[in-house]
């Protein structure tokens, strides 16, 4: 592994600290508010996912036509403008909005550098410990800025700040990395073209789709489990809301860490065993009535869930790295998977005004995650996973 990939590493568990750190901060100033309308929190998921789903056609060019470092700087201090914002008492709508557009542009410049700084045997083994780092991140980063939104909102904020700033300043010892020179014209015609290019075999249809399967289902546990663990759990603020989803966080840690020995790049279709794994545990946690049911429940969850990504993401790097470029695969997974979460984020929050519970929704997640899986899995052609190469 190169020595560079030590910086990128703190650089990024510092970044995505922050970033959950902020959005724990948000939902305890919608908490902590007066009567908030039901369709807010989902409405902040909304805002954030807009962004990549807008700058998908620029984002992943900005990435492969500049030294990707510097990338991750701009995107780091874009992130601090919105944390910034929330501190200035600007709408949460608007300011957790500009976040997610640091966000769009930090991903493809995040794992888009993964190829250049490892090889084709190490790539996994990158992937596992930027994803494990990333959990352990995301699972200190909402404890921590729970509570300490919990105490006092801007003192989180400002510490969301200075994360943002110290990440940059870390980025500072990546090198200048390769540069692609793009056709010149439409953005959008462009990604337009790469898009078609890219899913013109099937295992990268097949890694696309899986990765947007993961995120959706993500994203709409993360917003039910607002609203369903304090109906069924009696969960009071966003301190214990936080410490439930350790658990799914802790999980999935232990998923990206067994995953590379047991499902390398030439075996992709060995994801459909832990996504399969993971749609039950979905439904089995709509069973689950007591605090430590539920997080046993998101523990095996959270471990199923990192075996299913891992692999994907590492495959479309590779696809990637060899076709359209790393940033603009993961720009175009990022389209696709966004898109993804903002259907069904927006399904559940269609569902919430028709008095679908939270608990018949976890339900009707896991199920439609089961059968989704399966149809995607069947359109993999067994023949190709055992290549070594698209």
């Amino acid at each position: 592994m190169s020595k560079y990939f030590y910086p990128l590493l703190i650089a990024q568990f510092l970044s995505a600290f922050a970033d959950n750190a902020i959005l724990f901060t948000v939902i305890a100033m919608v908490i902590q508010s007066d009567t908030p309308p039901a369709w807010y929190v989902p409405a902040l998921q909304s805002v954030f996912l807009v962004a990549f789903v807008l700058l998908g056609p620029w984002v992943g060019a900005c990435a492969d036509s500049h030294p990707k470092a510097k990338v991750l700087i701009v995107a780091n201090l874009i992130k601090a403008t919105g944390a910034g914002l929330l501190l200035l008492g600007v709408e949460p709508l608007l300011a957790y909005c500009v976040v997610g557009v640091g966000a769009a542009l930090y991903s493809p410049a995040k794992y888009g550098i993964l190829p250049e700084l490892a090889g084709h045997r190490d790539l996994v083994k990158a992937n596992s410990w930027i994803e494990g780092s990333t959990i352990l991140a995301i699972l200190t980063g909402m404890v921590v800025g729970a509570k300490a939104a919990d105490q006092s909102i801007g003192m989180a904020l400002t510490g969301t700040m200075v994360l943002f700033l110290v990440s940059a300043a870390t980025t500072c010892l990546l090198p200048a990395t390769v540069r692609k020179t793009l056709p010149v014209g439409s953005k959008i015609v462009l990604f337009y073209r790469e898009i078609c290019q890219f899913l013109a075999s099937p295992r990268s249809r097949f890694a696309v789709l899986g990765a947007s399967l993961f995120w959706a289902t993500a994203a709409c546990v993360r917003v039910i489990i607002v609203a369903w663990a304090p109906l069924v759990l009696m969960t009071h603020n966003a301190s214990d809301i936080a410490d439930l989803t350790l658990f799914l966080a802790l999980g999935i840690i232990v998923g990206s860490a067994l995953v590379p020995r047991l499902i390398p790049l030439e075996h992709l279709r060995r994801v459909r065993i832990p996504a399969y794994l993971m749609a039950l545990l979905i439904v089995g946690l709509s069973f689950t009535g007591s605090i430590w049911s539920a997080r046993i429940v998101l523990l095996l969850m959270g471990t199923a869930g990192g075996m299913f990504v891992v692999p994907i993401n590492a495959a479309l790097q590779e696809i990637g790295y060899q076709s359209i470029g790393s940033g603009g695969a993961v720009a175009m997974q990022n389209f696709f998977q966004n898109v993804a979460m903002l259907l069904s984020v927006g399904g559940y929050t269609l569902a919430a005004t028709f008095n679908v519970g939270p608990t018949a929704a976890l339900f009707g997640l896991g199920a439609l995650l089961f059968l989704m899986t399966f149809g995607v899995v069947m359109r993999l052609p067994a023949e190709r996973v055992n290549a070594n190469r698209e």
